[in-house]
Order: structure tokens, then C-alpha cells, then sequence
């Protein structure tokens, strides 16, 4: 079997360990465990905070109204989908029941903590070349404790999990921006995942557009 082959299997093993995790309470909200999905020997590995309330019903990460904000940039920074992992720093759905509906909550180091053996099984099977960390909770996730979203947006910065790693927002922060400056909001977004498609080595530890 080859290599690809062999990375393929064992995400499908960690899918399927995943899916009965109880190592935090989290599982007791969300309806499943949404795991990574892409390719097994991607380049790009992307992290987000967690599942939203469709990703948690059907169990694919990025399938609603952020996800399609993420596809719309990733296909203006000319980066195909299909070929990118994409995973959540967190696997369940942390919500609150607000009558019929369930609203997001921010997950806390706890529930990064126990989901952090996961992550590290998916980086060290799919060994991208460079991470994407989406967001607040996905560089708590990935790098030291002082990188900040809003200091260290667009650079490329070493991580002690493995890959060097992409400091961006997450795609639900350009739909919580005003109408009038969400145009801008997605060009610097793509700004930054354009950066991906230039030689790692040429960016890291720089500044977009620097």
C-alpha cells in the first residue's frame, strides 16, 4: 500500500475513534463528532474553532454560512478546496438551547485541551506543509500563548506541533462585519490565504503584504 494509502486508512481509523469521544462534556451538546476532512497527504491544513449548528447535524466541517465564506476566498486566492484539509480545534458543538434554536458559544482551554490529541493525530498523518489557524481559538490551539490574532495576522510563525502556521481570521468574523466594510474585510482575507501560495520558506515569519 503506499504511503497516501496508509495516511487514508489511519484517518478513517481516527474518524471512527473520534466519533465515540467523551473527553469532555461537549458531546453531551453536540449531536456528533465532526472530524477533518480532505485529503490524506494535503498541503494546506486548515483549523477552525469548532462546529456550528449544520456542520453539527450533518458531520462536515465548513459547511455553513462560514464555510461558504471560506470557499468564496480560498477559490479568489486561486486555492482549490478539494486539495486543503480542513479540521476545528474543537470536534463538538459547544451551544446554548435558545428555544428552537442553539447559539454558538465560545469553547474554553478545557475543551481545547481534550480535543488537542486529535489535532496532533491529524497533523502528524496528513504532515501539510503549512497549517492555517483560523481564528482566536485555533492559534490558542496551535501556538504559544502570546501570538494574537490582531498582531500577528498574516504571518507565517513556527508551531511546536509540527507545521509552521498561518495566523488569519476566522471566515464567521467577515459575517459579523457591517455591510459596508465586509468587501474589504473578504479582500484581506484572501490577502492572507494568498500567502499560501507562495513557497513557505519566502513568508515565514513575515507580515502580509510586507
Amino acid at each position: 500500500m503506499t504511503g497516501g494509502g496508509q495516511a487514508a486508512l489511519a484517518l478513517a481509523e481516527l474518524r471512527r475513534a473520534a466519533a465515540g469521544c467523551t473527553d469532555c462534556e461537549l458531546y453531551r451538546e453536540g449531536t456528533q463528532t465532526v472530524f477533518g476532512e480532505g485529503p490524506a497527504a494535503a498541503r494546506i491544513l486548515l483549523v477552525g474553532e469548532q462546529p456550528g449548528d449544520r456542520e453539527d447535524r450533518e458531520g462536515h466541517p465548513f459547511v455553513g454560512p462560514a464555510g461558504r465564506i471560506l470557499d468564496r476566498a480560498l477559490d479568489r486566492a486561486s486555492i482549490d478546496r478539494d486539495a486543503v484539509y480542513v479540521t476545528n480545534a474543537v470536534k463538538h458543538f459547544h451551544n446554548e438551547p435558545r428555544g428552537k434554536k442553539r447559539i454558538h458559544r465560545k469553547p474554553n482551554l478545557s475543551h481545547i485541551r481534550a480535543c488537542e490529541h486529535w489535532l496532533r493525530s491529524e497533523l502528524e498523518v496528513v504532515r501539510p506543509e503549512v497549517v492555517v489557524a483560523l481564528g482566536a481559538t485555533a492559534v490558542q490551539a496551535l501556538l504559544p500563548r502570546d501570538v494574537r490574532v490582531t498582531a500577528d495576522r498574516g504571518r507565517i510563525l513556527p508551531s511546536e506541533l509540527g507545521p509552521p502556521v498561518l495566523v488569519t481570521v476566522h471566515p464567521s468574523s467577515i459575517l459579523r462585519t457591517a455591510d459596508e466594510d465586509r468587501a474589504a474585510a473578504m479582500r484581506a482575507f484572501v490577502r492572507d490565504l494568498a500567502i499560501l501560495t507562495r513557497p513557505v520558506g519566502a513568508t515565514s515569519g513575515g507580515h502580509a503584504g510586507s
